[in-house]
């Protein structure tokens, strides 16, 4: 067991820090203020350095490598900041690795190339109203017409809704009751019958679009079911690598967090010496740093563990809810440590503290990832309903 990166590992890291440094730290500022996407010609260039399906087989236009180096490469980009490394999480980790893993080859052969040379993002659209952590309370319906299926619903807290070019729809496609009628269809974003709502004003994540999606009588081909009913199982296998990539997002806040915060209390002078000599904030150093340290190991076994796969739930639920937990901490204190600057706008602490709650949010919240690794733990799913 050698937990030392390879020196292509290595290269492939300095690469996505050089180009996260260089080209999109500059376009911060245009996406927290305006609360927009990364341009498309970045998304593009992403595209022309790699970044995008680092770990889809180069057959579908992928880079081949692995998840280890995926995540590697997101830490680096989402260090400047959760959206400017959007794309990347959503091409790495997100919903195209259940069209790559379970849909029709037709529909892979289309999508996942696309998504790796910037021409294509999909997002994942799993929430309703009335259906967040109680998921397969979903009430959006999919019926078979000919060869089409037709979708009437809404859903709600989709991260990319309004901007991504398609979308993963997690949807009811039979009249058997909770999991056993779920499965998901790609819709794109010009399909009659899809609409938006407003964009959403939140805490944290600004440049990361999210809306309501409603769909009326959106009609699409039967080719375009990713997972039919009774497939609920397979998604959330697939979103076991998106818990991953929740995960290092997470981390990259306190991973970037800590290194701003080191350069700073070696700067900043108080008492006439530097603040990175009184040892109260040697001690606070320590704990951020074993935070950060023990969360990268969790992400990184949990990538390592399903390099011939998806991670299993217990890797990805443990790596998740911890990372989760440590960002919140780590950019808190962090905050606190720069004091006035840590608090100003004016400065990017604060933004990553703001981020790094909304991870714990996202993708399933803290306290259910402690249910499902109980699950895991113990071999069995706990019924909530009773």
């Amino acid at each position: 067991m050698d937990f030392n990166l390879t020196e292509e590992q290595l290269a492939l890291q300095r690469s996505a820090r050089a180009f996260a440094q260089k080209e999109l730290a500059p376009l911060v500022s245009q996406c927290e203020e305006n609360n927009s996407a990364l341009p498309h010609t970045m998304v593009q260039r992403m595209a022309q350095m790699g970044f995008l399906g680092i770990n889809i087989p180069a057959e579908l236009g992928g880079m081949g490598l692995g998840n280890l180096e995926a995540l590697i490469v997101l830490e680096e980009l989402a260090k400047i900041s959760s959206a400017v490394a959007f794309p990347a999480f959503e091409a790495n980790v997100g919903p195209v690795h259940a069209i790559r893993h379970f849909a029709p080859d037709a529909l892979k052969k289309r999508v996942v190339p696309a998504v790796c040379a910037g021409e294509m993002i999909v997002a994942v659209s799993m929430s309703e109203p009335d259906a967040g952590t109680a998921l397969t309370d979903l009430k959006t319906r999919g019926i078979t017409d000919g060869d089409h299926v037709i979708l009437n619903g809404t859903k709600r807290w989709c991260s990319g809704g309004g901007h991504s070019d398609a979308y993963l729809i997690y949807t009811r496609l039979s009249d058997a009751p909770g999991a056993k009628g779920i499965g998901a269809v790609l819709v794109e974003k010009d399909t009659p019958g899809l609409s938006f709502g407003e964009p959403e004003q939140l805490m944290g994540f600004r440049g990361v679009p999210s809306a309501d999606i409603y769909l009326d009588n959106v009609r699409v081909p039967l080719g375009n079911i990713v997972v039919p009913a009774g497939g609920f199982a397979k998604l959330m296998e697939a979103f076991d690598l998106e818990r991953c990539g929740n995960a290092t997002m997470a981390l990259a806040q306190a991973s970037g967090a800590l290194e701003d915060v080191l350069a700073y209390v070696q700067q900043r002078q108080q008492f006439g010496k530097p603040l990175a000599d009184f040892q109260a904030v040697q001690m606070k150093f320590a704990e951020m740093q074993m935070e950060v340290e023990a969360a990268r190991l969790l992400i990184h076994r949990a990538a390592v563990n399903a390099d011939n796969g998806l991670p299993s739930i217990l890797d990805s639920s443990t790596a998740k809810c911890f990372a989760n937990q440590i960002a919140r901490s780590v950019t808190g204190n962090a905050v606190q440590m720069m004091g006035g600057y840590g608090y100003s706008s004016q400065y990017p602490m604060e933004r990553r503290m703001r981020d790094a709650w909304g991870w714990g949010i996202a993708g399933g919240a803290i306290d259910i990832q402690k249910v499902n690794i109980a699950s895991a733990m113990i071999g069995r799913r706990f019924d909530q309903r009773r």
